[in-house]
């Protein structure tokens, strides 16, 4: 498989795996804790899996390349946090750190779209970079919230003060998820421009 191609195939499965990690954020009353755990698993690794197979199709070292990798350990670190920890604060403080992650490779890879707009496909993805920027910052700063939730019930041993930080948390969560989303398809596109145009 050429570079273009494995770049296209890891933004289709990165794509895959934000939605699905999306739909297991959202408090849907039909789905169960379990599926809903299950779907923020297989959501980040189907995430981390598209990002190292577009990393590795970058071929080069560049910014996108690094920026690739750094979100592809990202998901690695979420997807320990929820195999390795119960639920609670390590877990929560492990979240925090891959989505910070995400945010940080995401930027990474914008400073390298940045330097070359000049077809549209670069257009797709450097929007769409912009909205995983935003959408992994508002889920870090949603998991901030729900441990300082945590945190006070945990000093106060009630949960009372708590339930606004946790409503807070899980809007941020939410909308932060479908954000990424959004911007992970619409880099999708510009992947798929990008190779159809080369």
């Amino acid at each position: 498989m050429e570079n273009g191609q494995l770049e296209v195939v890891g933004a289709a499965i990165a794509a895959i795996g934000t939605i699905t990690a999306a739909v297991g954020s959202t408090p849907f009353w039909w789905l169960s804790e379990q599926a809903k755990y299950n779907l923020n698993l297989w959501g980040n690794l189907l995430q981390g899996t598209g990002n190292a197979l577009e990393a590795n199709g970058q071929g080069e070292i560049s910014l996108e390349k690094i920026g690739n990798e750094i979100q592809a350990v990202g998901n690695s670190t979420i997807v320990a946090g929820l195999l390795l920890l119960e639920e609670g604060e390590a877990q929560t403080r492990l979240t925090i750190s891959g989505n910070l992650m995400q945010a940080l490779g995401g930027a990474a890879a914008l400073g390298d779209e940045l330097k070359d707009d000049s077809n549209i496909g670069e257009v797709y993805s450097i929007v769409g970079n912009i909205m995983q920027i935003i959408g992994n910052s508002m889920q870090a700063l949603g998991d901030g919230y729900d441990l300082r939730a945590e945190e006070l019930e945990e000093a106060t041993g009630t949960d009372n003060g708590s339930d606004e930080d946790n409503n807070k948390g899980e809007v941020l969560n939410v909308f932060g998820s479908w954000i990424q989303a959004g911007g992970s398809v619409l880099s999708f596109i510009g992947q798929v421009i990008e190779e159809e145009e080369e």
